[in-house]
């Protein structure tokens, strides 16, 4: 009771030295934290970037095969019109620009030229006549050389 009446009539006299008291951490994160944080993040990049690539490698070849389905629907569309498909010296180009002897093209039948190329930038192969069918059109996948296996097979119509 006598010190809290001191400390009302003397205030500050009896506080505690600045020196003396327990010195209040200061904000923020210590080396060690930020280390355990960056490796954590490590360890969660290591696990997850080889599934993401594998996912996009499957997208891509997945993109091929839509894009060789509606190569074929147009390769059809172009036979309505002409009463054939194009010849291997046109390839599918024709679907393009008119070819010389299209009397009945009523084309472009693709808007761009991108079109013919597959998600790897190479271009879609064309043979006509087809050894598996009528005509053949198949992307060489990521490695470009026939054969292979994941995001390296062959894209093909048949």
């Amino acid at each position: 009771m006598i010190r809290c009446l001191r400390a009302k009539i003397f205030p500050g006299a009896f506080a505690t030295p600045k020196r003396l008291r327990p010195r209040r951490r200061a904000g923020g994160f210590t080396m060690i934290e930020l280390l355990v944080v960056l490796v954590i993040l490590g360890l969660i990049a290591a696990f997850a970037v080889p599934q993401v690539m594998k996912y996009l490698g499957g997208a891509k070849t997945d993109a091929a095969a839509i894009q060789v389905q509606n190569l074929s629907t147009v390769l059809d569309l172009y036979r309505l019109d002409t009463g054939r498909y194009p010849n291997q010296d046109e390839g599918l180009d024709a679907l393009l620009e008119r070819p010389a002897d299209a009397a009945k093209w009523n084309g472009p039948y693709v808007k761009r030229r991108d079109r013919l190329v597959d998600p790897w930038g190479n271009p879609y192969k064309y043979r006509f006549p087809g050894e598996h069918a009528e005509y053949d059109i198949y992307s060489l996948g990521a490695d470009n050389a026939e054969g292979g296996e994941g995001e390296s097979r062959d894209v093909t119509s048949w």
